[in-house]
């Protein structure tokens, strides 16, 4: 949810947590990018006045940047050309302020339910690197590799976000699934593999390891 009110994130992040949903609270646009940048959440909640940041500005660059989160734009403008405005700049659903929380948790839930959208996209490049997402191989620039679905799962993470850090938590969400009873360290065997893929086609890239944080795919600076 990203909205500056923080009273009314504690009252929505009440009824959430009452129905068994998981949410973070962002309450400023610029952060905001970052969070909508990972893509891994169900659904996203928006206001559109924010600080920094405007929401429908927000939600404009966040749809470039290939962010494909459902979007349900809560404001307290109301106004037809200003719903027409939010749902033009990329958000699936309008609420205006004041609702009722169970209209809400119902949208949210309807918006939840909408299959993924199919991607045509099945590679991914990134630097010297090509990974293909229906063979699950990586090819560089002195050969290719084949990669288990984590491995494969775990590079698409990487390498549509270069030069990024990315959490260990988001890693771990997007490779084994938000609620998946698996151990931290799994996370750091699996970087272990996917360092010697990249070595083995020869990639100008490599994961670099920020401690306590996560990792990032970069440029090698050998």
């Amino acid at each position: 949810m990203i909205e500056d009110d923080r009273e009314l994130c504690r009252a929505v992040g009440a009824s959430l947590s009452a129905e068994g949903v998981e949410a973070d609270f962002c309450h400023d646009g610029d952060e905001a990018y970052e969070y909508l940048l990972q893509d891994i959440y169900d659904v996203c909640c928006l206001d559109r006045m924010l600080p920094h940041t405007d929401g429908l500005t927000l939600l404009r660059k966040a749809r470039a940047a290939g962010v494909q989160t459902p979007v349900l734009m809560l404001t307290a403008l109301s106004r037809i050309g200003d719903r027409v405005d939010g749902l033009d700049a990329g958000a699936d659903d309008y609420l205006a302020k004041p609702f009722d929380m169970r209209e809400l948790l119902a949208r949210l839930r309807a918006l939840a339910r909408r299959p993924a959208p199919f991607s045509s996209h099945t590679t991914v490049r990134t630097g010297t690197l090509t990974l293909d997402l229906t063979q699950l191989t990586l090819q560089g620039p002195t050969g290719i590799v084949g990669l288990s679905r984590k491995e494969c799962d775990l590079l698409e993470t990487l390498m549509r976000h270069p030069g990024q850090l990315m959490g260990r938590s988001v890693l771990l969400g997007r490779v084994w699934g938000m609620d998946a009873p698996v151990e931290e360290g799994s996370l750091d065997s699996y970087i272990h593999f996917v360092r010697r893929r990249l070595k083995t086609v020869g990639a100008k890239e490599t994961v670099s390891t920020v401690r306590g944080a996560g990792y990032r795919l970069e440029a090698s600076s050998c």
